[in-house]
């Protein structure tokens, strides 16, 4: 008795070259833009006064952009952990980044964050909750991070720190990263990668 036909397995296609470039041109272009971010904490600090030590919470979902947005468009596992670590890199090594080194461990974190929720749904759904719901883990996986490293555990304002940085995660690193994808993808630049491929076989 012949074994039952058993059909292959789907298998994602592997890495195009171009997704591979298209993920380090996104890295690079996204680090020079976080460390134009650091220049906008800086004077927001001022303007926000007494408060203004919240005020890297309140920009926070700025650094989250390129995770979602490199998901999104090349929807390959790691593409937005390795954009955000590529980012990292040229704001430590280029730009001179006062953070350092451990900057890479935060952007490890809040990338794998970031992918998470895309992860989850085999990066088959690209609605704006699933981009929120990226911000919102980006942000708060690494704030845990982040407290540990700047001595946040006890202080009365902790919860106030969490709130201010996970809402800027779902607003500016979710929605936001939504709004440049969808933007991208209307110029038609980005035709060639598997968002535009996907969106052409719907």
């Amino acid at each position: 008795m012949a074994a039952p036909h058993t059909p292959p397995a789907t298998r994602r296609p592997g890495w195009a070259m171009a997704d591979l470039v298209l993920m380090v041109v996104l890295g690079v272009v996204f680090g020079f833009a976080y460390w134009a971010l650091v220049q906008a904490w800086n004077g927001l600090s001022i303007l926000m006064g007494p408060a203004g030590d919240l005020a890297q919470h309140v920009l926070f979902g700025g650094w989250l952009l390129v995770a979602p947005i490199a998901v999104a468009i090349i929807r390959r596992p790691f593409a937005g952990i390795a954009a955000e670590v590529i980012a990292s890199v040229v704001e430590v090594v280029f730009l001179g980044s006062p953070v350092g080194p451990t900057l890479m461990i935060a952007a490890a974190i809040q990338g794998a964050g970031s992918e998470l929720p895309f992860a989850l749904t085999r990066y088959r759904r690209f609605g704006w909750a699933v981009f929120a719901v990226a911000g919102l883990l980006g942000a708060g996986l690494v704030f845990f991070y982040s407290a540990f490293r700047s001595g946040w555990y006890g202080q009365e304002i902790f919860a106030l720190r969490l709130a201010v940085q996970c809402l800027s995660g779902i607003v500016l690193g979710g929605l936001l990263a939504k709004v440049v994808v969808d933007a991208l993808a209307r110029t038609g630049v980005v035709d060639n990668f598997a968002i535009g491929r996907q969106r052409d076989r719907s």
